[in-house]
């Protein structure tokens, strides 16, 4: 922030963008008082921000107004969260007190403002840690994150202005420097995307998305985004024509409805063709129609039925894709999204993605939470309401722990809002949400803890299997119990679910002493064969690395049940080990340091760079550099999940390597995959282009036929992504040839 009186233009500026704000609160608030608590609170944080500018340049009294707009506009929430959003940042940046705004606004507001402000202090105060004795501190940003989950239950809007905050943050990234922005993207890939989708806010997880692809890798955001719009101008005419028979036969059949058109986004895009390895020509649902009706009465009955008619009446224009059916109206998903998906072929030969939905289902896919709030004030509750109310229960259960640290408690949020979820059934079809890979006993567990106890084995689909099955989406599952039977030690290393496992071990804490006397004789075993003795000094380390709180019992406890593998404890006593042999060192001529501020350092001639063995970056990839406790930095892909969890956690640890001169002959080992139809020559023809025409070196090919259709992969060594793309776009020209694309080794 700077300061510099604001001239006429800045008046204007925050005029205008008031304004905008007005209109949509007007929108939003029940009657003149409502609006006029968010005037008041308007008028003191523009008094309170006077003169203040962003780095930008801008007033900075621009950023709460855009942040107060997402909450009414893309949120819905209401004049209390607006006026927070308007003086989230009064009590940190300026001389007021939380007791001055509890004083001028009320209880309420002045709680969500010092929420947010408590959040925004542990975040600053990471940005200001320092590393002790070459061993990193405990990581402020992960207090941060356990902050933001915190008022989950104590004010869940205090995380959705939270949210609001940083899509406003994402928006603006541009005037942050390149470090910066790689710690706030990666943070905001790693836990606030995940969030804004488990709490159903789809459009600020697919914008944030979205500005995530744009500065993480530009090319791919840049091409895809000119393919889209190449693809939307070449076929809007046709879109327009498979609308026209739906609209006729809807109008014809009473619905009252309107149809939206969407492009798939070009983060959605790149996510696909990265996963399933395609090319942007394979992604063939990259046009969607939101067909958005208004049932005729507040039936849930009615309002399904009138879902699965529109799907026959368009199902008989035109010709459906059976496995696209994507029914979340009969069981909705557990953020409370609901709709019908289906996908059809268009005259022209092109899938259409068709989203069926009633307006209370869009309004709550739009809003999320929000929306949820807004019908159960209108007693029209959605089935789903306990699903939220569970998840956010599970939340304040882990977070309670004594047993977690904010480092763990980060990773298993991170599990939890981006692992895939499945849907089962109990015998008499009672729908049961579960975590993706959960196992017969998780839903033992998840039914009743005595059920789960007493657990012997499970019927799946009227077949018996073991209770360490694992369950896929539309199982129906019966438990076979037994009233002696007990949980047994193995069971842990089976279940998925943190409430089975607490159970579980909640139950042999009735015998600990004889786990603490098996537990310190495996530690006393192990460490001697490492070089270490047992005493208090190992022993509070190892406690404070495993965060028992200094309990030696605890931690033998923990290893004797199995809970810490023993031959993990040396790591924790010896100095962090240089890279695995297979890293790939590189003296200085390859990398610099980008000339930020955080990352400008005297003697940089000694860093030491390492190529990540886990992303395998090229030259000419865009890259970011992770700073090790040992003084090396290594350098990962923007995109590398691995540099995404550190850069998350430990946002001083992020510098900016720049790729240097071109002219060195250094070589990097890429992978591509390959498939086609296969013909005669064809593998002759692959790999003459490949080795005398781009001179580059195969080492290694696997590929294999099978009905005429041939797939595998090359491994390549190249010298930047430049010569690699140049050679993809060239092998996907060669006659039988269907895809190219570069995959992890």
């Amino acid at each position: 922030m700077s300061f510099s009186r604001f001239t006429e233009e800045d008046h204007e500026v925050i005029r205008e963008a008031y304004s905008q704000l007005k209109e949509a609160a007007a929108k939003r608030c029940a009657n003149q008082e409502e609006l006029d608590v968010v005037q008041k609170a308007f008028d003191f944080a523009n008094e309170a921000h006077k003169n203040v500018r962003r780095r930008s340049g801008g007033p900075y009294i621009i950023h709460p107004i855009e942040v107060a707009k997402i909450v009414v506009c893309d949120i819905g929430l209401g004049y209390k969260s607006i006026a927070a959003a308007l003086l989230h940042d009064v009590v940190e940046d300026t001389a007021y007190t939380v007791e001055d705004l509890r004083n001028l606004f009320g209880d309420k507001i002045a709680s969500l403002v010092d929420g947010l402000t408590k959040i925004k202090n542990v975040l600053d105060n990471e940005d200001r840690s320092k590393k002790l004795e070459g061993v990193y501190s405990e990581s402020l940003q992960a207090e941060n994150f356990k902050r933001i989950l915190l008022t989950l239950n104590d004010d869940v809007r205090v995380v959705l202005i939270k949210l609001a905050d940083r899509l406003h943050n994402c928006r603006t990234i541009d005037s942050m420097p390149e470090y910066k922005r790689d710690k706030i993207l990666s943070e905001t890939m790693f836990i606030f995307i995940p969030l804004a989708h488990r709490l159903g806010l789809y459009e600020i997880k697919s914008e944030m998305e979205n500005i995530w692809l744009k500065y993480k890798e530009p090319d791919a955001y840049n091409e895809i985004s000119r393919l889209v719009s190449k693809n939307v101008n070449d076929l809007e005419r046709q879109i327009d024509e498979f609308i026209v028979p739906i609209d006729a036969a809807l109008r014809e059949a009473g619905f009252d409805f309107k149809i939206k058109k969407r492009v798939k986004t070009p983060y959605s895009i790149w996510h696909k063709m990265r996963t399933k390895n395609i090319s942007f020509e394979q992604v063939y649902d990259l046009y969607a129609l939101r067909i958005i009706f208004t049932p005729d009465s507040n039936s849930k009955k009615i309002e399904r039925s009138q879902c699965y008619s529109i799907f026959t009446i368009i199902s008989d224009i035109y010709r459906n894709k059976d496995d696209r059916v994507r029914d979340w109206v009969k069981h909705p998903k557990s953020n409370g999204y609901e709709a019908l998906h289906c996908t059809l072929m268009s005259p022209r030969g092109v899938w259409i993605e068709v989203q069926i939905r009633s307006k209370r289902m869009d309004d709550i896919a739009e809003k999320g939470i929000a929306a949820h709030w807004a019908y159960k004030r209108e007693g029209y509750l959605s089935e789903n309401d306990s699903e939220m109310d569970k998840w956010l229960a599970k939340v304040n259960d882990i977070l309670v722990s004594n047993d977690v640290n904010a480092l763990e408690l980060l990773d298993i949020i991170h599990n939890d809002l981006t692992s895939g979820e499945i849907t089962v059934f109990t015998p008499k079809g009672e729908q049961k949400t579960l975590q993706k890979g959960s196992t017969a006993l998780d839903f033992a567990y998840g039914i009743h803890t005595e059920i789960g106890n007493k657990a012997i084995a499970a019927k799946v689909n009227m077949k018996l299997e073991t209770l360490s099955h694992v369950l896929k989406t539309g199982d129906q599952v019966e438990i076979i119990t037994a009233e002696n039977e007990r949980p047994k030690q193995e069971w842990l290393k089976f279940l998925q679910s943190r409430h089975a496992r607490n159970v579980v071990i909640d139950y042999f804490k009735g015998n600990k002493p004889h786990f603490v006397k098996i537990g310190k004789e495996m530690v006393q075993t192990q460490l001697e064969s490492i070089g270490y003795r047992l005493n208090s000094d190992s022993e509070d380390i190892l406690c404070k690395k495993l965060n028992v709180a200094g309990n030696p019992d605890e931690l033998y406890f923990r290893v004797g049940l199995g809970l810490v593998p023993v031959n993990t404890l040396g790591e924790f006593l010896t100095p962090v080990a240089p890279p695995a042999r297979s890293s790939l060192y590189w003296p200085f001529s390859l990398f610099s340091r980008r000339k930020d501020p955080q990352s400008q350092q005297e003697g940089k001639l000694k860093d030491k760079f390492v190529i990540a063995n886990c992303c395998n970056p090229i030259r000419g990839d865009a890259v970011i550099g992770i700073t090790n406790p040992d003084g090396t930095i290594t350098v990962h892909k923007k995109t590398c999940p691995v540099a995404e969890s550190i850069a998350s956690k430990h946002g001083d640890r992020v510098v900016t390597p720049l790729w240097e001169d071109e002219s060195d002959l250094n070589a990097f080992p890429v992978r591509i995959s390959i498939t086609g139809i296969d013909r005669l020559g064809l593998l002759n023809e692959i790999s003459r282009y490949i080795s005398l025409v781009m001179g580059v070196n195969m080492k290694k090919v696997l590929l294999s036929t099978d009905g005429g259709i041939f797939e595998g992969y090359i491994d390549l060594s190249v010298h930047d992504r430049t010569a690699l793309d140049r050679m993809i776009r060239k092998l996907g020209s060669i006659e039988g040839i269907q895809n190219v694309a570069r995959i992890e080794l």
